[in-house]
């Protein structure tokens, strides 16, 4: 596959971050990127961050290291192997009468706004500004184009607070420049259920990158947040920060390979033709497995029961309720899909698949203007082997027209990547708690957390 950047690095606020930290207003990722090795097991891991810290120490200069991160309650590089350090909170919570009342000044000619993604326009103009603003790729080929309706499902979750949907307008024009966002989630850490929120979403204009409104930003979401009384974060980014807690890898599995080929995504194979690659990848017309179907309503207490029972095994998962499994994993067109399998004989739900959905922008072709990806989220096998049953995840999505099928390596899903022809893009994804220290990094397969 061809570097596929624009599927591999699902960018949290940070990402956009990263170009204001250092002294300059735009930096490039690039200049703080540095490869970490797989680690399949635990000494492997350490030594990768290990490799990591002093590689970062050693190759930026005075300017470019993370003076905002190194003020804050992450891990950092310089503590990394440090036995000493206590798992769970970095920083205990302030009282909530000494945390900032007021919003952090914004530049004179602009003014914050909470975002109503119930209002319509309001919806509209969110998903204007992260359509021709949002997160592209290197080389500028794609860009994501979440849906209204995929913004609606990402922003209000169950107990979402609206405050955190936060908006930066021009006060001349009205004209929305600017949008972060966090939601709420309860996220296991081990043995323990942290409050947490998932920060994502940052944009702004293009024209505007030079303004340093990102820091701004960034520091009034966090007071939003510590206002309801929450103190930890979760959020991914496709850069190197202090300190990732775990470090993860995109694979891709093609569904319309010529497509792809056509539009840059991915290139023939050496030796290959196109009808051979066309051949390569050509799924089934209809599933093989036995009761397998499309989730409903009434399917949430036994997905819900399979799913919690599944996630217990890894350190990190989110802690799921029968709310969290029906707004996140009943499917809703063009945004997610769940699917089930239902035992004959017994009618037991035994096994369980789901994917969203993320269509890029194809910038610059003249025959082809939209990427439709799916993206692996939940999976769980019990009686069904999962290649089995990730193999009809695949015939599904083929069926329902999408270009190509997404999976990170994190929980079980390694064991099936390169049997059903998935192939690694370029990209790291890397994941962070915020005032949370895990002392050793963790190993894909032992993360049970999927980020939008």
């Amino acid at each position: 596959m061809k570097r596929i950047v624009i599927l591999s690095f699902r960018l949290s606020f940070l990402e956009q971050f990263q170009m204001v930290d250092s002294n300059t207003s735009s930096g490039s990722p690039e200049e703080t990127q540095n490869p970490i090795p797989d680690g399949n097991s635990p000494s492997e891991s350490d030594l990768a961050l290990d490799t990591l810290s002093q590689n970062v120490q050693e190759s930026l200069s005075l300017e470019r290291r993370h003076k905002f991160w190194e003020t804050q309650p992450v891990g950092q590089f310089k503590d990394i192997g440090d036995t000493s350090l206590p798992e769970g909170p970095i920083e205990l919570p302030t009282p909530l009468s000494e945390v900032k009342q007021e919003p952090y000044n914004l530049p004179n000619l602009y003014e914050w706004i909470t975002c109503d993604m119930s209002s319509e326009d309001m919806c509209n103009e969110v998903f204007n500004l992260l359509s021709n603003n949002y997160v592209e790729d290197d080389e500028n080929m794609f860009r994501f184009n979440y849906s209204k309706e995929f913004l609606c499902w990402a922003f209000q979750p169950p107990g979402f607070f609206k405050s955190w949907h936060i908006g930066v307008r021009v006060k001349s024009s009205k004209k929305l420049v600017a949008f972060i966002t966090g939601v709420p989630a309860r996220i296991r850490v081990r043995d323990e259920v942290v409050n947490m929120a998932e920060i994502n979403f940052l944009c702004v204009h293009k024209k505007l990158r030079s303004k340093r409104l990102a820091p701004v930003m960034i520091k009034e979401v966090t007071r939003r947040v510590h206002l309801e009384n929450i103190w930890q974060a979760a959020y991914t980014a496709g850069v190197v920060l202090p300190t990732p807690m775990a470090t993860c890898q995109y694979w891709h599995r093609s569904l319309n390979p010529k497509k792809l080929i056509d539009v840059g995504f991915s290139r023939l194979g050496a030796r290959m033709t196109m009808s051979r690659t066309i051949k390569l990848y050509k799924l089934p017309e209809s599933t093989v497995t036995a009761g397998f179907r499309k989730m409903e309503l009434h399917d949430v207490p036994a997905v819900t029961r399979l799913l919690r029972t599944y996630l217990s095994q890894f350190v990190v998962a989110p802690d799921f309720d029968e709310n969290d499994v029906e707004h996140w994993l009943l499917p809703k067109e063009n945004v997610v899909d769940s699917y089930l399998v239902e035992s004959p004989e017994t009618h037991e739900v035994t096994d369980f698949c789901s994917f969203y959905t993320l269509p890029s922008t194809i910038l610059g072709n003249q025959n082809y203007s939209t990427l439709t990806a799916a993206y692996s989220y939940y999976n769980v096998s019990t009686k069904t082997p999962l290649l089995q049953l990730m193999n009809d995840a695949l015939i599904v999505a083929k069926q329902k027209d999408y270009d190509v099928f997404n999976a990170l390596d994190v929980m079980d899903n390694e064991s099936f990547l390169k049997e059903l022809k998935f192939g690694p893009g370029d990209g790291k994804l890397h994941y962070y708690l915020y005032n949370y220290r895990i002392r050793h990094a963790l190993k894909p397969s032992e993360l049970g957390l999927v980020l939008l």
